[in-house]
C-alpha cells in the first residue's frame, strides 16, 4: 500500500461515533487520503458524492432515509454520462451480519465491518489503490467502471434483502382519498407508481391518485412478476408496456399503452429490456 498516493474519499455514517473512528483510522492507514465530505444520511450522501465527485465512498449499509445500497443504486441512475470514468469506488460499512457479508463477498463488492479492524482497512485500502492505479492506466475504449458496476449491483440488492422483507401476501385493492371519499382502487388497474416527495403517486388509465405510502413499503407487496421498477421511484405494471425505445446515448424510455407519457428506465434496470 502507498500512504503516499494521492486520492479523495466521503465518509456516509449515521453515527458520529463512528464516523469519527473510520475518519482518523483512514487518516492513520492513508495520510494522502483527503476526506472531503462526510454524510449523516442517504440523501445527504446521495447530494454531497454527486456535488464532490470523491474517488472513494464509504458508505453505511444501516442509515436514515435511503441506506447505502439505495444510495449505491441512485448514484447509478443520477451520476452524468459524460463523466461515466470518474464513478467512485464503493465501500460498504455494515455491522457484522452473515447473509450480508455473503451476498457482498459474491459479487466481488467492496466491504468492512464494524468495528472497523486495522488489518481488515489496510487490506481494503490496498486493493482500492490497486483499483484507483488502474483506472489511470485504463484505455479510452475500455469499459468504465460504471457499466461494470450496475450488474452487480442490481444482484447484490436482491441478495441482501432478507426474507422477511418480501411478504407473502401481495396488495390487491389500494384506498385512495380524495376529501371525505375513498376510492377503493383494484391493483391490477394501476399502469404506474412514482414517488413523489411524501406520496406515492397511483397512475390508470383515467385518474391518478396520492397515497401516503412509500415505494419501499410498496415493492415488498406486489408481486414482482407484473410489476417491474424500472427507477428507483418508478414501477410500472409489465402489461402495460407498449414498447421500450433506446436512444443514440443509450437511455432507454417505456411507451405505455394507454398514457400519453413516457417513463425513464435507469442504467439499473435497462438489462430488463435488451433483447425483449
Amino acid at each position: 500500500m502507498n500512504p503516499d498516493l494521492d486520492a479523495s474519499a466521503l465518509i456516509a455514517e449515521d453515527e458520529p461515533l463512528l464516523a469519527a473512528h473510520l475518519r482518523h483510522a483512514l487518516q492513520q492507514a492513508w495520510p494522502a487520503l483527503r476526506i472531503v465530505g462526510m454524510a449523516t444520511h442517504g440523501t445527504q450522501a446521495l447530494e454531497r458524492t454527486l456535488a464532490l465527485r470523491p474517488q472513494i465512498v464509504f458508505l453505511d449499509i444501516r442509515m436514515p432515509g435511503l441506506d447505502g445500497l439505495e444510495v449505491a443504486r441512485a448514484l447509478v441512475e443520477d451520476w452524468p454520462d459524460a463523466d461515466a470514468a470518474g464513478f467512485p469506488l464503493l465501500v460498504f460499512v455494515t455491522a457484522y451480519d452473515q447473509h450480508a457479508v455473503q451476498a457482498f463477498e459474491l459479487q466481488a463488492a467492496d466491504y468492512l465491518l464494524k468495528p472497523v479492524q486495522p488489518a481488515r482497512l489496510a487490506s481494503s485500502l490496498a486493493r482500492l489503490q490497486a483499483r484507483l492505479q488502474a483506472q489511470q492506466e485504463r484505455r479510452p475504449d475500455d469499459t468504465p467502471p460504471l457499466d461494470d458496476l450496475v450488474g452487480r449491483l442490481q444482484q447484490l440488492m436482491q441478495a441482501a434483502e432478507p426474507a422477511a422483507r418480501r411478504p407473502s401476501e401481495r396488495l390487491e385493492v389500494i384506498a385512495a382519498q380524495h376529501g371525505a371519499v375513498t376510492e377503493m382502487v383494484p391493483v391490477d388497474e394501476v399502469i404506474y407508481f412514482e414517488a413523489a416527495d411524501k406520496y406515492l403517486r397511483v397512475v390508470t388509465a383515467r385518474r391518478e391518485h396520492l397515497i401516503r405510502l412509500s415505494l419501499r413499503e410498496l415493492l415488498g407487496q406486489l408481486d414482482e412478476q407484473r410489476f417491474w421498477q424500472v427507477h428507483r421511484g418508478t414501477v410500472v405494471q409489465a402489461r402495460c408496456i407498449a414498447r421500450a425505445v433506446r436512444d443514440e446515448q443509450g437511455r432507454t424510455t417505456l411507451e405505455l399503452r394507454e398514457r400519453p407519457e413516457r417513463l425513464a428506465v435507469s442504467r439499473v434496470f435497462a438489462a430488463r429490456f435488451r433483447g425483449l
